[in-house]
């Protein structure tokens, strides 16, 4: 059975430049997916890299995101 993470890291500009093609402000945004407006901006500058699953659900149900849009790269070995 395949468990989601703890924690999903995620890539702050992958955020911000999907937001602006969405055409949605940060406030708009947050509100829509039941985020703070200021935890968004700590997102989508960096300051925040970790999400817990549910939250990470509705970031990109927000966003329309596919899965790992909006994660950082894994580093291929």
């Amino acid at each position: 059975m395949h468990r989601p993470p703890a924690t999903y890291q995620v890539n702050g500009a992958a955020i911000r430049a999907t937001r602006k093609r969405q055409g949605l402000g940060i406030r708009e945004a947050a509100e829509a997916a039941g985020i703070s407006r200021s935890y968004w901006q700590r997102l989508e500058t960096g300051i925040r890299e970790q999400m817990r699953p549910p939250t990470y659900a509705a970031l990109r149900r927000t966003l329309h995101a596919e899965e790992d849009e909006l994660l950082v790269p894994h580093e291929e070995t």
